[in-house]
């Protein structure tokens, strides 16, 4: 069995921060063998993605609409777990629209993020490169119920963010 090192960035998320440092700076001081299990409020694919091209296979169990369980470990240990169901809902779709905002001055990348997500179905996903990180455009996000994921490409320079849509007048 392989020993699991907790970590939970659940309200870190539901007020609109980023753990993405976080949970790879957690990663990156495991011990040989050692496991990590996240709680987050969401599946967070792309970070799975990350993570497996690192060498660790993972397990997520969904508790409840806002409270997830994920198991990460080496990829030569054995997952001791039962697999979640297939929900088919949580995992995300390949971005629908595709933005290069890093020559644009603020406020205009979050004014053309927001205006596009006006016309985007609930469930699509936009992909975003901005010059900095979008630190107001979180608690827009926020605000509208939409969910997201972002960091710095490996260069520093350049914030990826991936935001999928909600509805108008759904609690998300």
């Amino acid at each position: 069995m392989v020993q699991l090192r907790e970590l939970d960035v659940r309200q870190i998320l539901r007020d609109g921060g980023m753990p993405f440092q976080l949970i790879m700076d957690t990663v990156s001081s495991l011990d040989p063998g050692e496991g990590l299990r996240l709680h987050v409020i969401f599946q967070p694919v792309p970070l799975i993605r990350q993570l497996e091209q690192r060498g660790y296979s993972h397990v997520a169990r969904k508790l409840s609409d806002d409270d997830w369980e994920i198991d990460f470990v080496p990829g030569d240990q054995a997952v001791e777990a039962e697999p979640a169901a297939p929900a088919t809902e949580a995992i995300w779709p390949d971005p629908v629209w595709n933005l290069d905002l890093t020559d644009l001055p603020p406020p205009e990348p979050m004014e053309r993020i927001l205006a596009r997500l006006e016309t985007m179905e609930s469930g699509e996903v936009l992909f975003a490169l901005l010059n900095r990180e979008p630190v107001f455009l979180f608690n827009e996000l926020k605000d509208r119920g939409h969910e997201w994921i972002g960091n710095f490409d490996e260069s520093g320079k350049v914030y990826r963010i991936m935001i999928r849509a909600t509805p108008a007048g759904s609690d998300g």
